[in-house]
């Protein structure tokens, strides 16, 4: 009978197969959703970085204008800029407004050149200078 309970013993100490893949199976999905949200968040960061850098191209397209103070005629011009070893394709859209001393200038930053998914959009204004005599 002492064996009997030695037996027992022993068996009931150790995990039987069933219940180690049951935890490994817990432990793998418990990964897979801590490498899919560290994917997403890096992800998410090179997007946020392109969004900033694409920022800056339009504050810079619309400071080059007011820097030059020139007078801006109507229509649609497109062309790219480098931001931090990053090629960003822009389109300017100059607009007239009711006011005949301004125009609207709205400046679109995209990723590549078929411009379908809009980085930054900034909008500005350009001042008619005033005529010296």
């Amino acid at each position: 009978m002492q064996h009997a309970d030695k037996l027992s013993q022993s068996l009931s100490r150790g995990f039987t197969l069933v219940e180690v893949l049951v935890a490994l199976a817990i432990v793998s999905v418990a990964l897979l959703a801590a490498l899919r949200t560290a994917g997403l968040g890096t992800t998410q960061s090179i997007e946020h970085r392109s969004r900033l850098l694409a920022g800056w191209v339009a504050e810079d397209r619309l400071a080059e204008h007011r820097a030059l103070a020139a007078w801006l005629p109507s229509g649609i011009t497109r062309g790219t800029q480098s931001q931090a070893g990053l090629t960003f394709y822009w389109r300017e859209e100059v607009i007239a407004s009711p006011n005949p001393a301004f125009r609207q200038l709205d400046i679109f930053v995209f990723a590549g050149p078929e411009e379908d998914q809009i980085l930054a959009r900034f909008t500005g204004f350009s001042v008619n200078p005033p005529v010296s005599n």
